[in-house]
């Protein structure tokens, strides 16, 4: 449990023995795109405190992001980050400015508002990465992707897998196939080395499916389960896997690594389990579909082991956490969307 968020960043910004491990071993300094997210911060803090371990004092953390919160940029450089305030988007800016580096860790991206603005989505999510990759050739790159590449699979097939065909639904998750194409192009025509995860749903306690759930468990409010099932991962166990795997970035066909907990997890399930934390019984509407987003991780778990954080553990921090009206992003993921929506 959390006393606060202070406690919250903590907790996620401690890094295990074998990232530390593996910062030792980094070459040259590490530059993370969007820091300013909701990942980018405790990201950057963790990659920090890593170095710091390994006695890696040499190699230099930069996050660059708009900073729209001069104070969340004023906490990283307590932490020993350094911020850098730049658009991305803003093709006056120039990437030339930002800061030379070994490594890049890319997080930008645009979802919410996608079907409604398409042309930004593309813009964001598969034009910035062209250039980005140009700009960093040289570099490690570890992407940032989503499991929303991927079509709705059955409930009972454990989720897709890397090998598997994508079949994205909607703009965002096209608009991420497109990222995903073209940092590959450049592992293939530059020999840009590159590294694509595709990420199912981190959680944080501010925010994440499990927020989303147990808000509306708390609140009495019916538990939509037509998307029935989910996979969800711990916030800190995404970061750690995200720069751990830089060392595996490569050329030619990039390497790609899905990003989630082992479990496909019920969503009436879990409503039922927030309803025994809150001593109340949830409400549900709608009726489980045979299909749902869901991937299947045991490359990743192989390489990096299971997360740290199991599902009950969060079950119990996330109730814990609401209960005591600790804050909330106030973003939901609307996992529930089937169409592509967003």
């Amino acid at each position: 449990m959390f006393a606060d968020e202070k406690a919250l960043e903590e907790r996620l910004a401690t890094p295990s023995p074998g990232l530390t491990g593996d910062m030792a071993k980094l070459e040259g300094d590490l530059l993370v795109l969007g820091a300013g997210g909701k990942m980018g911060p405790s990201l950057c803090r963790l990659a920090r405190r890593a170095l710091d371990a390994a006695g890696r004092t040499d190699v230099a953390v930069h996050a660059v992001s708009r900073w729209s919160d001069p104070a969340a940029a004023e906490r990283l450089r307590a932490a020993g980050v350094r911020t850098v305030a730049a658009d991305l988007m803003d093709p006056d800016a120039g990437l030339a400015a930002l800061p030379d580096a070994g490594n890049v860790v890319f997080m930008v991206g645009a979802k919410f508002g996608s079907a409604g603005a398409p042309s930004h989505a593309w813009a964001m999510n598969a034009g910035l990465p062209e250039r980005v990759a140009r700009r960093w050739a040289d570099a490690r790159v570890a992407a940032f992707s989503t499991g929303n590449v991927y079509p709705l699979v059955s409930v009972g097939t454990g989720g897709s897998a890397e090998p598997d065909p994508v079949g994205p639904v909607g703009e965002y998750a096209m608009s991420c196939l497109g990222r995903e194409r073209l940092f590959a192009h450049a592992a293939l025509t530059r020999g840009t080395k590159v590294a694509l995860l595709r990420l199912n749903y981190a959680v944080d306690l501010r925010y994440g499916v499990l927020a989303d759930i147990a808000q509306r468990v708390h609140a009495g409010a019916p538990v939509d389960v037509t998307t029935g099932h989910v996979n969800v991962v711990w916030q800190g166990y995404a970061n750690e896997v995200a720069l751990r795997a830089l060392p595996y970035a490569r050329d030619g066909e990039p390497f790609t690594l899905n990003v989630t907990g082992p479990e496909t997890a019920a969503v009436r399930r879990l409503a039922h389990r927030f309803g025994a934390e809150f001593g109340t019984e949830p409400v549900f509407e709608g009726t489980e579909a045979p299909t749902a987003l869901l991937s299947d991780a045991a490359a990743c778990h192989a390489l990096f082991g299971y997360p740290d954080v199991p599902l009950g553990t969060l079950v119990g921090w996330q109730a814990d956490w609401l209960r005591r009206g600790l804050p909330l992003s106030g973003k939901p993921t609307k996992f529930q969307v089937r169409d592509g929506r967003f």
